[in-house]
């Protein structure tokens, strides 16, 4: 299931993203914010646990999260969503996922893989700015399965429609959470309007 932010701060910030001339700086922190609010809306996917706490007058019902929380971005351009997402979810363990893309092919070739030990409670967000041909997301859950994983979100922030239509038919109950769902894949896999290589940009490595 498409989630799409619907927020005009975050449609600002997309913006600078696209921008030829947005510095590295400036599309660090537009991308910080934008990973903010992902995180936020992520949150919907939390289970809670209920507990009794004292304040300095009564007791009253407290709350805290109920999943073992795992965040995986894919390098290396996921890594820029890492802050925003353990800011606000702290007590999340984090592991890494390395996929190169074929440019010929366009197929997903693992180099790096560290996931942490999952349980029937982990909850996984997959991290991955730009969800293109859909080739590493599948590639990423279909290892994360093989561990054990049950409940599992995918986070970008600009989609393609042929990405998001290959997860789907791939895992029809993956939740799919994105910032904007871009028009469509060029010849080369890349999403336009797109923003370029969010790595590259991220990281000042153009």
């Amino acid at each position: 299931m498409l989630t799409v932010l619907d927020n005009p701060l975050v449609r600002r910030d997309i913006t600078l993203l696209r921008d030829k001339t947005t510095t590295p700086d400036r599309f660090r922190a537009a991308m910080q914010r934008i990973g903010t609010a992902l995180a936020v809306e992520s949150a919907k996917f939390l289970a809670m646990r209920t507990f009794r706490v004292e304040t300095p007058l009564e007791e009253t019902e407290g709350y805290d999260i109920g999943h073992d929380v795992v965040l995986l971005p894919v390098l290396r351009a996921g890594v820029s969503l890492v802050q925003a997402f353990s800011d606000l979810m702290p007590e999340a363990r984090i592991g890494y996922i390395g996929l190169s893309r074929n440019e010929e092919t366009l197929a997903t070739e693992e180099y790096y893989c560290n996931i942490p030990k999952l349980s029937p409670d982990s909850l996984v967000f997959i991290l991955d700015p730009m969800l293109a041909t859909g080739g590493s997301i599948c590639s990423t859950v279909e290892r994360l399965e093989a561990r054990g994983a049950k409940k599992i979100v995918v986070v970008s922030v600009i989609a393609a429609p042929e990405g998001v239509k290959r997860v789907e038919g791939a895992y029809p109950n993956m939740q799919i959470l994105t910032s904007t769902l871009d028009r469509c894949l060029n010849e080369h896999g890349f999403i336009m309007p797109g923003l370029g290589d969010a790595g590259d940009r991220y990281h000042g490595t153009m």
